[in-house]
């Protein structure tokens, strides 16, 4: 008998990857999205071979609807407040009243347990979330991958690839994590499939430091790299705070000082990945940096 996952922001990068994994899995998938979604998104997914329903994701029964007889709820939203927390906490009360088991929350990230709140606005979002689901009568499994290893060959600021340096804040060995978008949509669906997977999975596709990218990208690109360490750890938390009071952003997902605050988190000791739960499922194939850096290679 098939497997009945929801997933909640199907129409996103991320979400669209997941619902694509799960069908690859065997799954039946229920995409519930928003009335007004693109009906081009929505099309997509209906050739992928989900089943989507559009809803007022506000009304609570409704969603609840949309869910009887779920194994399984994922949820792929991005958002600020009223996306991660009050959309979410509706998601989870029609969950519980349909009488899912199981529910997956949009975190995909480092693990924000090891940090404080004030250290990172998205993450913090998360974390509030947190507090409602782990008090509701529901099993729970939250998913950190890191950083999305895609972001190196654009949006993230330590490949300069035009001046050849690779910029670091504080330690140029500390190394971090990073997962590709693929990879954590299949472990994501791999664990939506898990009725025995625990609160948290804690997942690398690699871990390097700013010193062995700079030795991945030179040998991959023919060119010599150099390493850029723009300051200290300390220097950087000066210039997120200057950053939000000149450029505050507060209704904006991404500003300037939120990428700027993730890479704080990423270069932390805090963010540490000793012992990945990569082997939970030992099918699944890891892409690497060096995977990512050479793709990048042939398409530029």
């Amino acid at each position: 008998m098939k497997k009945i996952i929801v997933v909640a922001g199907a129409t996103g990068n991320l979400g669209e990857r997941i619902v694509l994994a799960l069908l690859k899995n065997g799954a039946e998938v229920r995409a519930i999205v928003r009335e007004s979604a693109d009906s081009t998104k929505v099309n997509e997914l209906v050739k992928l071979g989900a089943k989507v329903s559009k809803v007022n994701m506000l009304d609570m029964a409704a969603v609840a609807t949309e869910m009887s007889g779920a194994d399984c709820v994922v949820s792929a939203l991005s958002g600020l407040h009223e996306v991660i927390i009050d959309l979410q906490k509706v998601l989870l009360e029609a969950a519980v009243k349909a009488g899912v088991p199981r529910f997956i929350p949009s975190d995909y990230s480092l693990d924000f347990t090891k940090f404080a709140d004030g250290e990172n606005r998205n993450l913090d979002l998360r974390r509030e979330f947190h507090r409602s689901l782990d008090a509701a009568p529901i099993k729970a499994t939250s998913i950190f991958n890191g950083a999305f290893a895609d972001m190196l060959t654009g949006q993230m600021p330590l490949i300069l690839f035009k001046q050849k340096l690779v910029l670091y804040w504080g330690k140029a060995d500390h190394r971090m994590v990073f997962t590709t978008m693929d990879d954590t949509a299949a472990y994501t669906a791999l664990a939506a499939f898990d009725p025995s997977a625990p609160r948290y999975l804690s997942i690398a596709g690699d871990q390097c430091s700013a010193r062995e990218i700079k030795a991945i990208v030179t040998e991959v690109s023919g060119k010599k790299f150099r390493l850029f360490r723009a300051g200290g750890l300390g220097l950087l938390s000066f210039i997120i705070k200057i950053a939000r009071i000149l450029a505050p952003g507060p209704n904006e997902l991404y500003p300037a000082w939120q990428g700027m605050q993730y890479m704080r988190n990423m270069t932390d000791e805090r963010s540490r990945l000793d012992n990945p739960a990569n082997q939970r499922y030992p099918d699944m194939q890891w892409t690497t940096v060096r995977d990512v850096l050479n793709a990048h290679q042939k398409n530029s």
